[in-house]
């Protein structure tokens, strides 16, 4: 029986970045890594496993109740997120946390610390899993990943444990919201699935973020700038007048709960031509189909100014809030609360302020909540994950289990 600790360990040694700019699915080639070895992990612990090739592998075990029960299924994605290397990640094991800073020992002067992030405190006494500030640590999904292998490999080595249909997934490409376009939920075989993607233990989620991505090109003109007058459009200086359009108070340093916002993740240019990137999310269906009609108006405004064509607007919706797809199934989210609460883990129910594979899935017919991981401080240096945190869930999925086997 291999110990959660090492399992997530030679997870995030696996480097699985995924890239937004390639078409290819799954989007690097590096993922296939953690997926065969996923795959073959599966094959060699008795369970019917199949990887197919959009890099979906999909595990099955069979019930061993007489009684006919539900198809629970369990998701993670494999990915780690474009934001920040995920390359030769070197942990740290802080035993016995004692509620000080942790240096993160490949970067000097940086660390964890409590002044900054106060829930730090949640864990002392506890074994940290931290970055050595290089990379970030991959806790989001392979913290994930770890705990759904933990469950299966109980489920396999105890033939006494009481279970209906169990169905696994591991996912490509949820990092850049591609992660279930070809998920084959019949295939899958699941009536109800859990996707184990959250963060601090406790956290339940049943309603995330409407999302759009939204990319802006500018066309300028470049002239000499001592004959300029009349005759240059600096392509920089409009794209931050466009920016100056959208509402301050509505960026995401400003918002919180259900508040939404534009988020300007990046930009490249010069006076001939600029690009900027935005993502837009609103839990309120309303204010989100308001916030991209912003977008499109602030677009016209600037065209009507400097002439047509000059500010090109490619706008994609991404994913949608879960919550009416699965609220009609509350169930489902009970059966968490209460399995949480058996593992001596009080639920902690918020929406989303972000997306999950589960958002996607839901609306392909597959109710999905989202449950704890135990991960925080993800996408970058400052990544950690508690090792109790990571048992714990591995314990809630155990218990989901019984509880629709019962």
């Amino acid at each position: 029986m291999e110990k959660i600790l090492d399992r997530f360990l030679r997870y995030v040694a696996v480097d699985t970045q995924s890239n937004e700019e390639s078409e290819s699915q799954p989007s690097t080639e590096k993922q296939w890594n953690l997926l065969r070895m996923l795959c073959a992990e599966l094959r060699a612990l008795r369970v019917e496993a199949t990887l197919d090739e959009f890099g979906y592998v999909m595990g099955s075990i069979p019930s061993n109740v007489e009684k006919e029960v539900p198809a629970i299924g369990f998701i993670a994605h494999v990915d780690t997120a474009p934001d920040a290397s995920g390359a030769d990640v070197k942990p740290q094991i802080i035993e016995k946390y004692d509620g000080g800073e942790i240096p993160l020992k490949g970067v000097p002067g940086l660390a964890l610390k409590p002044s900054e992030f106060p829930e730090l405190l949640h864990f002392v006494g506890q074994t940290l899993i931290t970055t050595d500030g290089t990379t970030l640590l991959g806790a989001d999904d392979k913290a994930g990943v770890a705990e759904i292998m933990d469950a299966v490999q109980y489920i396999m080595a105890h033939p006494e444990f009481k279970h209906g249909p169990i169905r696994i997934g591991f996912t490509p490409d949820e990092e850049i919201g591609r992660g279930v376009v070809k998920f084959d939920v019949a295939r899958f075989g699941a009536d109800y699935a859990y996707t184990m993607d959250g963060g601090e233990i406790g956290e339940l989620e049943f309603e995330n973020f409407n999302a759009a991505s939204a990319k802006i090109h500018i066309q300028g003109r470049n002239v000499h700038p001592g004959s300029a007058k009349g005759k240059m459009k600096n392509a920089i200086l409009i794209g931050q007048e466009f920016n100056g359009l959208l509402p301050v108070e509505q960026r995401p340093e400003y918002t919180e709960g259900y508040e939404g916002f534009f988020h300007l993740i990046s930009f490249k240019g010069t006076v001939e031509e600029a690009d900027f990137a935005y993502i837009i999310r609103d839990h309120d269906r309303a204010k989100f189909e308001a916030k991209k009609k912003l977008i499109a108006e602030c677009v016209d405004f600037l065209n009507a100014k400097y002439g047509a064509g000059t500010v090109v607007l490619v706008l994609r919706d991404q994913y949608f809030n879960m919550r009416e797809q699965v609220e009609p199934h509350y169930f489902v989210v009970e059966k968490a609360m209460k399995a949480m609460e058996m593992a001596g883990v009080k639920p902690k129910i918020q929406p989303i302020r972000g997306g999950t594979d589960g958002a996607n899935l839901s609306f392909k017919g597959l109710p999905c909540p989202n449950i704890f991981a135990g991960g925080l401080n993800f996408h970058g240096r400052l990544e950690y994950v508690p090792l109790e945190s990571m048992e714990a869930a591995s314990k809630v999925i155990l218990n989901i289990v019984t509880l629709f086997a019962e």
